[in-house]
C-alpha cells in the first residue's frame, strides 16, 4: 500500500499552500528528492488573489497526469510504442452549487472531458484508451472514495 500525503497551510483569503515531502510505500517511508510546494487560490471573480491554480484546476491536472501516466506506463509494459502524446482536459462546474446559491445543481463537476492526441500505431488507439482505466485518480473520481474529515481546535 502506498500512502501519499501533504501538509496544507492557509495563507489568507483563498490562498493555500501544500507541502509534499514524501510518502509511505513498499513498507517504508520514502522521501522525495526535493520538497514540492503547490499554491492554490481562486481568481478575483471568486474573491481570490489568483496566486495559484484553483483546487478544481488541480483536480483536472491530477486526472490528466494520472491517466497519461497510466497509459504510457502500461503501454510500455505491453510493448506498445508511443512516439508523441498530448491531451486537453476540461470540465463543467456550476458555480451556484459551490457558492451555496442552489441545492439543485452539484457542488462539483458534472462532466469532465479528456481528449488525447497520440502518435502511435492507429490499431492501438482502443487499447491505449483502455489503459487509462488503471489510473488511481480516474478510479477515485468515477468510483468514489471514503473521505474522513476531522476539525479540532488548535
Amino acid at each position: 500500500m502506498q500512502i501519499p500525503r501533504a501538509q496544507y497551510t492557509w495563507l489568507g483569503g483563498n490562498h493555500n499552500s501544500s507541502t509534499i515531502t514524501g510518502f509511505y510505500g513498499a513498507k517504508q517511508e520514502i522521501a522525495h528528492k526535493q520538497m514540492f510546494v503547490l499554491h492554490a487560490d481562486e481568481p478575483p471573480l471568486l474573491a481570490g488573489g489568483d496566486e495559484g491554480a484553483n483546487p478544481v484546476e488541480y483536480l483536472l491536472n491530477a486526472l490528466a497526469a494520472c491517466v497519461t501516466t497510466s497509459m504510457v506506463a502500461h503501454a510500455a509494459v505491453r510493448g506498445i510504442h508511443i512516439e508523441e502524446l498530448e491531451s486537453e482536459i476540461e470540465g463543467d462546474i456550476e458555480l451556484r452549487g459551490f457558492l451555496g446559491l442552489s441545492n439543485d445543481v452539484p457542488k462539483g463537476f458534472s462532466d469532465i472531458r479528456v481528449s488525447f492526441k497520440v502518435k502511435a500505431d492507429v490499431d492501438n488507439m482502443e487499447r491505449l484508451k483502455k489503459l487509462t482505466e488503471y489510473s488511481p485518480v480516474f478510479n477515485t473520481i468515477t468510483q468514489g472514495a471514503n473521505v474522513d474529515i476531522q476539525v479540532e481546535a488548535k
